[in-house]
């Protein structure tokens, strides 16, 4: 099926657009999880710690959001043994019944490229299926042909990609605010093309857009711009956005949200930290902030 349709689907089931960024910071992780960054310990021992915490962070969200988003760049850091960690999280949390969306930000050409997308989406010799993400994040810096093989492997395998656009961060404006249409129109413009041959029952392409939930008096602008891609919107909690800066972002419809999802990361998975939850259990603390996620952007689409 369709990426864009079986995110459609985990959408209406969930009722809800949420989706937890999976990016354990060993400074914040919670005190069960302090072997992850203890230099004392060997490098398998403190990258099985940090997938203990994200496998755990699975438990607590299965069942009550459509996806989730691990950050490779986390397990990267613990070289070889953090990535067979990022393949157990991928596939712990297809198990459950979650969409994955593996935030690797690649933008490579030619075989480089392919190897990438092979890697993340379509499966090398030994790779077992379960470990592959349902969708990738991808930086297109270097041009169409840095997009071309995930396109590819997309139309073969049902699989998904979000192209950033827009992003969350302060220096985003530095290019991508630049030139007449600005270059963040233009990669826009990109994706709508990009994704044409791959919109599936939903009216949505299997290619979407990262644009940041911080831009929210832009989200409008860039919906109209792109009606049938769907967006994944960072920077909600910690970065500052909040359930109202979203709403342009969602496709009008009289049921379950759609066109889009909602990322929040530190937010959800350190809320122990927080003093609105002091004295819970980091579980607790989590299950806490993710409820008022889901309550607040219920709350805001439906006022809309």
């Amino acid at each position: 099926m369709n990426y864009a349709d079986r995110l459609q689907q985990a959408i209406d089931q969930r009722g809800n657009a949420c989706l937890v960024g999976l990016d354990p910071i060993l400074d914040l992780l919670p005190p069960e999880f302090a072997a992850a960054r203890d230099v004392t310990r060997t490098r398998a021992e403190r990258a099985r710690a940090l997938g203990d915490f994200c496998c755990e962070v699975i438990d607590v969200v299965a069942g009550r959001i459509p996806a989730v988003k691990p950050q490779s760049a986390f397990f990267e850091a613990l070289g070889s043994d953090g990535v067979r960690q990022f393949e157990r999280i991928v596939a712990t949390a297809r198990n459950a019944g979650l969409l994955v969306i593996a935030d690797v930000k690649r933008g490579d050409i030619a075989s480089t490229a392919e190897a990438y997308a092979h890697a993340f989406l379509g499966g090398v010799p030994g790779v077992h299926a379960d470990e592959l993400a349902d969708a990738v994040t991808l930086s297109p810096y270097l041009g169409s042909d840095s997009i071309g093989p995930f396109l590819e492997i997309c139309k073969r395998t049902g699989r998904g990609c979000y192209v950033l656009v827009r992003t969350s961060n302060k220096g985003s404006a530095d290019f991508q605010r630049h030139g007449s249409p600005e270059l963040s129109f233009q990669v826009a413009d990109a994706v709508v093309k990009w994704g044409a041959e791959l919109v599936g029952e939903s009216g949505l392409s299997s290619v979407g857009a990262v644009v940041g939930a911080t831009h929210g008096a832009e989200l409008a602008s860039f919906r109209e711009r792109m009606p049938r891609t769907p967006f994944l919107l960072p920077g909600y909690g910690a970065q500052g956005a909040g359930a109202k800066d979203v709403v342009g972002a969602f496709l009008p419809t009289s049921g379950a949200p759609r066109g889009a999802l909602v990322n929040s990361s530190r937010g959800i998975l350190f809320a122990y930290r927080e003093p609105r939850f002091a004295g819970k259990s980091w579980k607790d603390a989590t299950r806490g902030a993710l409820d008022a996620m889901i309550q607040d952007l219920g709350a805001a689409l439906g006022a809309r």
